[in-house]
C-alpha cells in the first residue's frame, strides 16, 4: 500500500479530513496536521510532511491551504521535493507525467471537495513517463 503524507493549514483542515476519509482504504496516510480549524502557520506542518517524502518515509504528499500557494512554496524549499499547485485533474496528471512531482498542493478556497478528490486521485495514480522528461527533471534541483 502506497504511503502518503498529508498536511494542511486551517483553511485546508476540512479538505484534509475529507481526503483522508476518502483515501484511507487505498493508501497508508500519515497526517502531519493541523488538527483543528484554528489559525496556524502552514510551514509548521508542511516542512515535516515534505521531510518525510524527501527521506522516503512517505512516497508522495498532499498539501492543502486556502490558495495552495503557501504550502507549495514551503514544500518546494526542500531539495528533493517537486510540489505542483493543481486545481484541475489534467494539471495533476501532467505534473506526474512530465515533472515527476512527488507532492501536490490543493487550493481549498477555490475548488469543491469532490474536485479536490478527483485531482488527488489522478495525481496518485499517474506514473512518471520518463524518457525525454527525465533529463529535464534532473535539472530542476539547482544545488
Amino acid at each position: 500500500m502506497k504511503k502518503i503524507a498529508i498536511a494542511c493549514d486551517h483553511a485546508g483542515f476540512e479538505y484534509k479530513e475529507y481526503l483522508k476519509n476518502q483515501l484511507k482504504d487505498r493508501y497508508e496516510i500519515q497526517d502531519f496536521g493541523t488538527n483543528t480549524p484554528d489559525s496556524v502557520d502552514y510551514p509548521d506542518f508542511v516542512h515535516p510532511a515534505a521531510t518525510s517524502v524527501e527521506n522516503g518515509e512517505n512516497e508522495m504528499g498532499i498539501l492543502i491551504c486556502g490558495s495552495g500557494q503557501g504550502v507549495q512554496l514551503s514544500a518546494n524549499k526542500h531539495q528533493k521535493i517537486r510540489c505542483a499547485l493543481c486545481w484541475m485533474p489534467e494539471l495533476a496528471e501532467l505534473s506526474r507525467q512530465h515533472n515527476n512531482c512527488n507532492m501536490i498542493a490543493i487550493p481549498a478556497r477555490f475548488i469543491a471537495k469532490e474536485l479536490a478528490l478527483q485531482i488527488v486521485e489522478k495525481f496518485l495514480e499517474t506514473p512518471f513517463e520518463g524518457g525525454r522528461h527525465e533529463k529535464r527533471v534532473e535539472k530542476i534541483a539547482f544545488c
